[in-house]
């Protein structure tokens, strides 16, 4: 993209090189009652061209800047949130490592599941108890 942009510069400044060549003729302009300005013309088209490109190329400019800054300001907000939620991922992963370690059954690890018809787990819904019922063993 940047090389069709430099061609089409190039191609302006050739055409107005051409322009200048052919039209190099003294030009007097009236500014005021008695101020005249003897210029020629190629100068006067280029400050015409420069007094018109001049302000839309600083209204481009600082809409850029200021798009930028807008993206800037989001990106930082996104990073600083996916950095905190990464806080609280890791905060939440370490209470659970906690939470899963074994405190009732010293002999086993968090990882390892329980034993359906263990004897020693005489609490858990999936073993017998003690009060009257009828098991399967009986």
């Amino acid at each position: 993209m940047k090389v069709l942009r430099t061609i089409i510069w190039v191609l302006a400044a050739l055409g107005f090189l051409v322009f200048a060549i052919y039209n190099w003729q003294p030009v007097e302009l009236r500014l005021w009652q008695n101020l005249v300005l003897e210029t020629k013309v190629p100068v006067l088209a280029l400050l015409a061209f420069t007094a018109g490109f001049l302000p839309m190329w600083a209204v481009h400019r600082s809409v850029v800047w200021s798009l930028s800054r807008r993206v800037r300001t989001l990106e930082n907000s996104l990073k600083n949130t996916a950095m905190a939620h990464r806080a609280d991922v890791t905060s939440a992963a370490s209470a659970s490592h906690a939470a899963d370690s074994p405190v009732d059954k010293p002999g086993k690890s968090g990882g390892d599941a329980p034993e359906p018809f263990d004897i020693s787990d005489t609490g858990s819904a999936g073993s017998g108890s003690n009060d009257g019922g009828g098991s399967a063993g009986e």
